[in-house]
């Protein structure tokens, strides 16, 4: 009774309904539809890098970046732009002060350059693949978020090939 059985190195307990023994040492399976967290950090990281690439973008146009260019070109409201901006303060990635230009910090700013060139070399990637320019950068848009830094550099290697 409660009594393991050893099999290819993993021990596996008594299954028999009511054994103590089954319920203490059921092991926790993980996750092994991908790596949950990882998926989660990235998404929590998502809003920084699309805002910071496109506050970059717009300076790098226009001079500066303003609230409403930014509601506009993202198709949100002036408000939620607004409370994005004060997460990225907190966070040390832009400084802004009350209706005036929004500037990154030199932290901001690196994450925007590593944004923009993660984003480009998914595109270039993809196309080189054969999709559709218009569709790999749309398709970039979601993928440069939760592609790891080993994949990446795959992707380089494989379009650096002759």
């Amino acid at each position: 009774m409660g009594q393991r059985r050893e099999t290819e190195g993993a021990v596996r307990p008594d299954t028999r309904r009511g054994s103590r023994a089954a319920k203490r040492d059921t092991p926790v399976r993980p996750d092994t539809r991908g790596h949950g967290a990882r998926t989660r950090r990235d998404h929590a990281q998502e809003l920084a890098q699309d805002y910071a690439e496109l506050i970059f973008d717009l300076i790098e146009r226009h001079g500066e970046a303003r609230v409403v260019d930014l509601a506009r070109r993202l198709g949100v409201t002036h408000v939620t732009v607004n409370r994005a901006i004060k997460r990225l303060q907190r966070a040390g990635l832009v400084s802004m002060q009350p209706y005036r230009a929004i500037f990154l910090t030199a932290a901001g700013r690196r994450l925007a350059v590593e944004s923009r060139e993660r984003h480009d070399l998914v595109v270039r990637f993809l196309v080189a693949l054969g999709v559709p320019r218009a569709a790999a950068e749309s398709d970039a848009e979601g993928i440069e978020h939760h592609v790891s830094r080993e994949t990446l550099r795959v992707f380089r290697a494989q379009l650096e090939k002759p």
